[in-house]
């Protein structure tokens, strides 16, 4: 294999060595692994596609200026991109309240056409208000939900990403299962 060439075996650690020596390649490939699963993660705190790009970026961007921080011997990759993401979205949650609080968000902003777009089709249905009762819950139940959401992480997994315990995880998953079946059954009467 040449210097230059990668592989899909080429691991994470390596992966964030590289982009620590500034390989952009490095960091593309990361992005590629990684990205599909952090802007779906995104999607359900964000107020758009464009605000989940957004999140997602930011993800990337904290990896490409704190690579040499990363620990191999300390959470995998994928959860510590997971909490960057979560830590992101958050803030620009907390963030978007205080706009609220100030009024900040009455002032017109040019209109994004694909949020418009992606809203519009998340409108339709059941889709639409289960989304909306997924983005009332707090924070930490959210991400735990929206974590488990697919299947394929185990608690333990879930709990690494979010820096909680699996029992605190486990709690946290009992507490947003139960308020989204209550309002499930609440907009079926």
């Amino acid at each position: 294999m040449a210097s230059g060439e990668r592989t899909d075996r080429e691991s994470d650690t390596e992966l964030v060595r590289r982009i620590a020596n500034g390989d952009q390649r490095a960091l593309a490939e990361v992005v590629r692994r990684h990205g599909g699963r952090l802007r779906s993660l995104a999607l359900g705190f964000a107020g758009g596609a464009g605000e989940a790009d957004d999140i997602v970026q930011e993800t990337f961007w904290t990896l490409w200026r704190r690579a040499r921080s990363w620990k191999p011997d300390g959470p995998p990759l994928s959860a510590w991109l997971t909490r960057v993401a979560l830590n992101r979205a958050i803030d620009r949650e907390r963030r978007r309240k205080v706009r609220n609080f100030f009024g900040i968000d009455d002032v017109a902003e040019p209109a994004d056409d694909r949020a418009g777009q992606d809203r519009q089709l998340a409108a339709q249905g059941e889709l639409a208000a289960v989304m909306d009762d997924i983005a009332e819950l707090p924070p930490r139940q959210r991400a735990a939900i929206l974590l488990a959401a697919d299947g394929e992480r185990t608690n333990g997994e879930i709990a690494e990403a979010l820096g909680q315990s699996v029992g605190a995880v486990e709690q946290l998953l009992v507490r947003a299962r139960r308020k989204l079946r209550a309002r499930l059954a609440a907009r079926e009467e």
